[in-house]
């Protein structure tokens, strides 16, 4: 079997799993579940281009969205990018175990690569992070694997040829994965650390170069929104997204089964019982055994990088456990309150996905080493796929498409005007009867054309994280005394009442003046607020950023795909030269 046959059949394989994960929305339809707020369209509003007064945390990722979404249906967009994530992870995962095994691999290295992709896409991570509704992320997890290949064809280039489609390649997985802000820093993260032990004597300046120049870039319309925001977090978060023991591990243990998320609802049901510890024990054994057996038959560059992600796993998942203790959780606060952008620190289990690349290569390792690949292939695929059996069909159906009521789309046509929303009851947390039993994030900030405002304020385990809309607290003050010239003066020009959102909710106030009904249905109720004051926000700074973001991106694939760097070139080992030492 030849390379390319191999890496044809990884392909199919991680797509098959990403399907079969994904499976209840690949009918159609858009995902609506706790995070994750799919719509048929969205808006370039000033939320969407992270200008307002609360720190950005979907930038560039709504705008990317609502730009996308004047031409393709939003639920296709989401669907296929999530799809594209975990379809990326396997198969990067699988090019990176062959490139870095390449000295000791026979023949194709085909099961080795079956088993590295199903590692990066069949594990707790990815069932708590879907559950979560973090798509987003799972697409810059994705591009881990993809990013440790293309620092290594940056170092190991030859050609001019060779060099610019590698230093391309580097910057379009800096970009795919900066569609979020905590994507940005996995890719940036694990860049770094590649090329810190790949890279030859006097080059690695080089090399940082090639990583932090993109970065900078692909980081400019997070960081230029967050200039303007209150950046500071409520201290309270570090303790509720801390990462979280599962039954019969602790916090450590939890995290070395790739799992431990803070929100114990977001847990398939198979991490929730003692079989979790039968599980992580399956996983560690693996991985422990591979990353011995690759340390010490591995030589030379290839044996830097593997031993460069491991030790990066292993940090990991010891700096996020002490995170989650109690002096960890008074310094994670104290950044947060103190450093701009330190709330990405809060929910310290998401970094956990910088183990993912290590892992895989660690568990292609011991399938490559031993005598009976293809026996020691598929034993390794069961005791990574059998003790999660529920990550298949949306995490056993939970994670699942909606449809809206009709009359979304007539409220979103119907506000012609100026003027702020303000969505009542309040809460960015919803129930609607069309979504299920789990808390959704209200879809109007992304469903209507004009911004919405919103607190920022997340209940978790029975108490409240604050925001950071300090103006949007105001709005709602104003919305409950039923102030209608306070709430123009505030600049809000409609009032969104979600009438089935919660039926426990307080009662709706009676607005003086009474304001003008523009929809009346059973599922929504829009007013019209006269006269709103309008607050003009310079939006042009943050559309550049946007934009050389996009291009930087867009160009980067273009490039590197030119070049035949990735995926093709990525896959292929490359001829040793005399010069590096520790290679025969």
């Amino acid at each position: 079997m030849t390379a390319r046959t191999a890496t044809a059949i990884a392909a199919l394989w991680s797509t098959v799993l990403a399907a079969v994960i994904l499976a209840p929305l690949l009918p159609g339809g858009y995902l609506l579940l706790r995070d994750a707020v799919a719509t048929p369209r969205s808006y370039l509003t000033d939320s969407a281009l992270g200008v307002g007064d609360a720190a950005p945390r979907a930038v560039p990722q709504d705008a990317a969205i609502a730009a996308a979404s004047r031409f393709v249906d939003g639920g296709l967009l989401v669907t296929g990018l999530a799809l594209a994530g975990l379809i990326a992870a396997g198969l990067g995962a699988a090019l990176l175990a062959r490139r870095i095994l390449a000295d000791v691999i026979a023949g194709s290295g085909l099961p080795a690569m079956l088993v590295a992709a199903t590692v990066a896409v069949w594990n707790p991570y990815v069932a708590e992070r879907l559950l979560q509704g973090h798509w987003s992320l799972l697409v810059g997890y994705g591009m881990l694997p993809w990013t440790v290949l293309a620092v290594m064809a940056a170092a190991q280039a030859g050609s001019t040829r060779e060099r610019v489609g590698a230093i391309a390649g580097v910057a379009a997985c800096l970009g795919i994965a900066g569609l979020t802000p905590t994507g940005w820093a996995l890719a940036t993260v694990i860049a770094l650390v590649t090329a810190a032990a790949v890279g030859r004597a006097g080059e690695r300046l080089r090399l940082a170069a090639v990583i932090v120049v993109p970065a900078a870039v692909t980081a400019a319309p997070w960081v230029i929104a967050g200039l303007g925001a209150q950046s500071s977090a409520d201290p309270s978060g570090a303790a509720a997204f801390a990462a979280r023991a599962e039954p019969w591990l602790a916090t450590v243990g939890s995290l070395a089964g790739l799992g431990g998320i803070w929100n114990s609802a977001a847990v398939p049901g198979s991490r929730s019982t003692g079989w979790a510890a039968v599980a992580t024990a399956l996983l560690v054994l693996i991985v422990a055994a591979g990353m011995w057996r690759a340390s010490t038959r591995l030589t030379g560059p290839h044996r830097r990088a593997a031993i460069a992600l491991f030790a990066l796993a292993a940090t990991v998942v010891v700096v996020i456990a002490l995170a989650a203790t109690g002096p960890g959780i008074r310094l994670v606060a104290a950044l947060g309150d103190t450093v701009p952008g330190a709330g990405l620190l809060r929910d310290g289990q998401k970094w956990i996905a910088l183990a993912m690349p290590g892992y895989a290569v660690a568990a292609a390792a011991l399938v490559t080493m031993a005598r009976r690949t293809v026996l020691v292939g598929a034993a390794v695929l069961v005791a990574v796929i059998a003790p999660l059996p529920d990550l298949a069909f949306g995490v056993g159906g939970q994670v699942r498409a909606v449809h809206y009521p009709d009359d979304w789309a007539t409220v979103a046509a119907a506000i012609d005007g100026p003027g702020a929303v303000v969505v009542l009851p309040e809460g960015m947390f919803r129930r609607f009867p069309y979504s299920g039993e789990a808390p959704v994030l209200d879809p109007a900030p992304r469903m209507l054309p004009n911004d919405v405002v919103q607190t920022g304020d997340l209940p978790v385990g029975g108490t409240t994280v604050l925001g950071e809309g300090a103006r949007a607290r105001e709005v709602y003050d104003a919305a409950a005394a039923g102030q209608s010239a306070e709430l123009a003066r505030l600049g809000v020009g409609w009032v969104l009442i979600e009438n089935t959102a919660d039926p426990g909710a307080a009662p709706l106030p009676a607005f003086d003046p009474p304001l003008t009904t523009v929809v009346d249905t059973p599922e929504l109720t829009l007013l019209r607020v006269d006269d709103p004051v309008i607050f003009p926000r310079p939006r042009t700074t943050a559309t550049f950023a946007h934009l050389i973001w996009a291009a930087l991106t867009v160009g980067g694939i273009l490039v590197a795909l030119g070049a035949r760097l990735l995926p093709v070139g990525a896959g292929r080992p490359r001829p040793v030269r005399p010069s590096e030492p520790g290679r025969s």
